[in-house]
């Protein structure tokens, strides 16, 4: 069952938020192995939830050419053992990471522009300026709800001269509203809520309705940034 929060306010971080789901398959061996090898000597849920954060970003490669519109793809253990995502299954891979280690979490879902997307990518999304549903997870941390984004790997950033997001289990870690040198990068325009599982049904039909179907059949692998999804 998926569990639907207002995103005027955070859910009490209870069972719902710390169960094994379809698309949190954090009881899936892979899962595990992968949360508690990042993991590895931290102590305190603030220290377990950066690690697991730098983890996601970094050891997962972001590709927004690499979308694939059937459930399996969205599930954490996937994400694993394909090593690369766009932003929703990387969130659901950290939201699921922290679950496996007793961290509540959550998906939430937002709608941003991204004021350095390349031609080629906006062409593949029909045009569209706006990028719909961009994933990123919630975590409870010490009885506060944190946004964690952990989209864009460092390595890529690096390549493209724009600072990571870094995440300090204190403070929201979303995406870089500017770039290094001083561009404007990033605008989250509004929030959907946050999930205890991934809400693909809406996802599914919020991205056929929106995007044309090239962008999910796109076929390489991104060589460049340019992408806020």
């Amino acid at each position: 069952m998926t569990f639907e929060y207002s995103p005027f306010g955070w859910p009490e971080p209870g069972a719902a938020w710390l169960e094994a789901t379809e698309f949190l398959d954090h009881e899936h061996p892979a899962v595990r192995a992968f949360a508690h090898d990042a993991v590895g000597d931290a102590r305190g849920t603030r220290e377990k939830a950066v690690r697991l954060f730098d983890a996601v970003r970094d050891r997962i490669r972001y590709d927004p050419y690499h979308i694939r519109m059937k459930p399996e793809w969205f599930r954490a253990s996937t994400v694993l053992q394909d090593g690369r995502a766009f932003c929703i299954p990387k969130a659901v891979l950290l939201a699921a990471a922290a679950r496996a280690v007793g961290i509540p979490s959550a998906v939430g879902l937002s709608d941003v522009t991204n004021h350095l997307n390349s031609p080629k990518l906006r062409e593949r999304m029909g045009g569209r300026e706006i990028f719909l549903d961009h994933g990123w997870a919630a975590l409870c941390i010490d009885g506060k709800w944190l946004k964690a984004s952990p989209a864009f790997n460092a390595e890529l950033c690096a390549r493209m001269k724009v600072p990571p997001t870094d995440f300090d289990g204190e403070h929201d870690a979303v995406l870089q509203a500017m770039d290094a040198q001083g561009r404007q990068q990033m605008t989250y325009l509004r929030d959907h809520g946050v999930w205890s599982d991934l809400p693909y049904e809406r996802i599914r039909l919020d991205f056929e309705g929106y995007y044309p179907g090239s962008l999910w059949l796109a076929g390489p692998s991104a060589t460049e940034f340019g992408a806020g999804n």
